[in-house]
């Protein structure tokens, strides 16, 4: 062993010095402390352990089998010192220079190759596991110690190139001793890596030993290295069967898959490749730079490992990519080409199956057999609607037929169910223009029939229509609840009845002649097989409506008949009670108004005595009183005219009511006469006043009763009063109406009159003193004159006289001499003025 490596490599002075420095300038950490930490005792041993197994016993073995392996060469004089040196440290059992020599072995054979981006092995493995790590969560590798506690660094990197081994995604950061014992099982389980840190040592020191963490990660670097190259290939020899595959799919789905999965590899998993190619590159070109500048000779790969292998493979790799790219862009554009073409079959079909859905249907029903006319116009004007539509069509079909015949061409992987269905709808096609002149000959043929039967309708219509307005006419005459009151007017009811009855045989010609014309549509229908379900459509009459409404019209004559028979008989009573009652009510009205005028005459009759008056008046009564049976029998009559509804009676001018209020005006007036009468007595007896005073009220009285009634209104009596001199004012008036009227009945009567004459004629001058009065302002003359009544009289009493006095016509008349003598009289009753 020791002449191998002393022929192999000669090494100069320079490198021996550069050599020596470097392995004095690692050991400078060591130095730091006299004694040893034994948590970090604890973790170099294990560290130390997983590289050296039996380092007291076979150390020699070991530096001697590290010089036959590693790639870098002792120098011949720097061996037996080295030995010499590391064995003495082990046999004095200082441990510090023990593991500082392994320390320095490991250094100068693990890790001092590393080299990422010109940088030193500790900078280069750093930046190596941080861009193996870079895409982890919860991973910010910045150190060898710290960085590493939690375990989520070195599953990453297991990760990262095996992940088959591990799932990050259960990894949880707050169980960092379940993360370090994982990716130890696993480091040593399957990647022969073995066991060098114990997780609890490393949770729970503060800050873990950064060589120790630097040896273990230094070998998931070189476990890894030396796979890239044998991975590379791997991956470039399974990519390109997949690749050469030109298996061309059914559906574009499945091409667009096909080139998504092809873009995925082109953006996500070429890419990687692509760096590692490069940086298998530059790895094996900076260490052949290294081994030619150490003078150390260039490492050669094994066999189909070489980077011009590598190269070729990748070569191959691209063109073969370059074919699939156009052979994908090729099928992809037929494939478009040809479900652009299936949809517009399926589009099109779809459209025109849409359209013919029912269309065989509805061609092949007989809805014109029970159509009217119109709906046969109808019927057939859509047709012509249906075949306009149906050639617009034709175009579509064709469309249709020659898309399936591309799609053929084009080699549709459906092409059979594209025949299938083109067959069917030309096959359809052609049923629809057989049943199209199907349908149009028998709409034809209908269409004429329903014409002829339409006239036949029509003419129904025309003679229907006034032939049931005349028996609607007829039957509400004879339904007529008439009115009459007389015998003439029933007499001219049943002539217009007679005269009706004598049209019933030329009605009953016409109601043939209609029946006629329904039976000829009946038999149009029944030889060509139509269904007259609908009705005329000129007229809601049917020929049962006729046949029924003359049955009415004729069951409804005899009944008028007896009506009118029944109407002759009450009519005839009617009279006769009519004639009975004028006979007697034209006797009693007269004789009720005569008696009212006698007993008038005798109220006003002032000659004879009140006692005279009293006796004729007694007599009147009685024989009132006697006439009373006559009344009775008339009201007899009345009630049975009532019962029989009489209203009218031409026969008399005198009503029942007529009669019972001059009755009872008559017995009115004989008590309220003979009343009067004796208040007169009363008063005159009581009084003493002659009847010579009493025939002067009466003549006054009659004189302003201008209604004769027995009775003044205040108007009338207001100018009676002036008439005898009073001074009337308003407020006067109204006391006097309170004396003569207490009930405010608005009339005086003239034993109300006498009373108030007895009352004021025992406080008023006669007419003899009062012409004595005018005498002595005439100076003795005859009259006087208007100077003289305004010179001695208030102004209002000598306008009042001069407006009643009368011109004076004697033979010593001045001009404008007035007469005091007649006014005089006039005023006290005894003048016609």
């Amino acid at each position: 062993m020791t002449t191998v490596i002393e022929t192999q490599v000669q090494y100069d002075n320079t490198y021996m010095m550069s050599t020596t420095e470097g392995y004095m300038t690692q050991e400078d950490d060591w130095d730091r402390d006299l004694l040893l930490d034994p948590a970090w005792e604890k973790q170099q041993r294990k560290c130390k352990k997983g590289s050296f197994q039996s380092v007291n016993k076979h150390a020699l073995k070991i530096l001697l089998s590290l010089a036959a392996t590693s790639p870098v060469r002792f120098p011949p004089f720097l061996m037996p010192s080295f030995l010499s040196s590391f064995a003495c440290a082990i046999v004095d059992g200082n441990l510090k220079m023990t593991l500082g020599m392994i320390w320095t072995i490991i250094l100068r054979f693990a890790i001092q190759d590393i080299s990422v981006e010109e940088t030193s092995a500790k900078e280069g493995l750093l930046l190596w596991c941080q861009r193996k790590t870079a895409p982890y969560r919860n991973v910010n590798v910045q150190n060898f110690h710290i960085s590493w506690k939690d375990g989520l660094a070195l599953c990453a990197l297991i990760h990262r190139h095996r992940p088959d081994l591990i799932d990050y995604s259960k990894l949880r950061k707050d169980d960092p001793i379940g993360n370090l014992n994982t990716a130890f099982e696993v480091a040593e389980k399957y990647l022969d890596i073995p066991k060098m840190l114990d997780a609890e040592d490393i949770v729970n020191t503060p800050k873990p030993d950064e060589k120790a963490i630097m040896t273990y990660v230094s070998c998931f670097y070189h476990a890894f290295a030396g796979a890239e190259q044998v991975k590379l290939l791997e991956w470039i020899r399974r990519t390109i069967p997949w690749l050469e595959n030109r298996v061309a799919e059914q559906t574009m789905r499945a091409m667009q898959q096909k080139l998504e999965d092809f873009r995925d590899y082109r953006r996500i998993h070429k890419p990687p490749r692509v760096q590692e190619k490069c940086q298998l590159e530059i790895n094996f070109n900076t260490l052949q730079t290294k081994l030619r500048l150490s003078n150390r000779p260039a490492f050669m790969p094994s066999e189909g490992k070489m980077v011009s292998d590598i190269a070729n493979a990748w070569k191959g790799l691209e063109q073969v990519e370059k074919g699939y790219e156009e052979w994908l862009l090729t099928e992809i554009r037929r494939l478009e080409r040809l479900d652009h073409l299936a949809e517009k079959f399926k589009q099109k079909c779809s459209l025109h199956e849409s359209w013919t859905t029912g269309k065989e249907h509805l061609l092949s029903q007989k809805d014109y057999e029970t159509a009217s006319l119109m709906e046969i116009r109808a019927l057939m004007r859509k047709h012509e609607a249906f075949e306009s539509d149906l050639a617009a069509h034709q175009d579509r079909v064709e469309q249709i037929a020659a898309i399936a015949q591309e799609l053929n061409e084009l080699d549709y992987h459906d092409a059979a169910s594209v025949n299938t269905r083109c067959q069917g709808i030309c096959d359809q096609w052609d049923n629809l223009g057989t049943l199209t002149q199907k349908r149009r000959d028998a709409l034809e043929r209908v269409e004429k029939l329903w014409e002829t039967i339409d006239q036949l309708y029509l003419e129904f219509a025309k003679r229907a229509a006034p032939f049931n307005n005349w028996m609607d006419g007829a039957m509400e005459d004879l339904q007529d609840m008439f009115i009459v009151h007389s015998i003439e007017e029933i007499q001219s009811l049943i002539t217009a009845h007679d005269q009706y009855k004598a049209t019933l045989p030329e009605a009953d010609k016409e109601r043939i002649a209609i029946m006629g014309i329904q039976n000829e549509i009946t038999k149009i229908a029944q030889t060509y097989g139509i269904k007259l379900v609908g009705v005329n459509p000129y007229t809601v009459l049917s020929p049962q409506d006729i046949t029924n409404k003359w049955e009415a019209v004729k069951q409804l004559v005899p009944h008028r008949d007896q009506m009118l028979q029944e109407e002759v008989a009450r009519q005839q009573a009617n009279e006769r009670l009519r004639r009975s009652f004028a006979a007697q009510a034209n006797i009693i009205g007269p004789w009720i108004q005569t008696k009212m005028e006698e007993i008038g005459h005798v109220s006003v009759d002032i000659t004879g005595s009140l006692e005279e008056q009293m006796n004729n008046l007694k007599q009147y009564e009685q024989n009132i009183i006697n006439y009373k049976s006559n009344i009775d029998k008339l009201e007899g009559d009345h009630q049975l005219i009532q019962e029989a509804l009489v209203f009218d009676n031409k026969h008399t001018n005198y009503t029942m009511e007529h009669v019972r209020v001059g009755w009872e005006q008559l017995l009115t007036t004989i008590a309220r006469t003979i009343n009067e009468v004796e208040n007169q007595i009363l008063t005159r007896d009581a009084k003493g006043i002659s009847q010579e005073q009493l025939n002067e009220f009466r003549a006054s009285f009659n004189h302003f009763d201008r209604k004769r009634n027995g009775m003044m209104d205040p108007d009338d009596f207001r100018a009676c009063l002036i008439s005898m001199g009073y001074d009337l004012g308003e407020v006067e008036f109204a006391r006097i109406m309170t004396l003569v009227d207490p009930n405010n009945t608005g009339v005086v009567t003239f034993q109300a009159f006498i009373d108030f004459m007895t009352r004021e004629t025992a406080e008023t001058d006669t007419a003899e003193q009062v012409m004595a009065s005018f005498k002595i302002l005439a100076s003795d003359k005859s009259y006087i004159t208007v100077e003289e009544l305004r010179r001695e009289l208030p102004p209002e009493q000598a306008e009042y006289c001069i407006c009643r006095m009368t011109k004076y016509a004697g033979p010593d008349a001045s001009p404008g001499a007035l007469d005091y003598i007649s006014f005089s009289s006039a005023l006290y009753g005894e003048s016609d003025l």
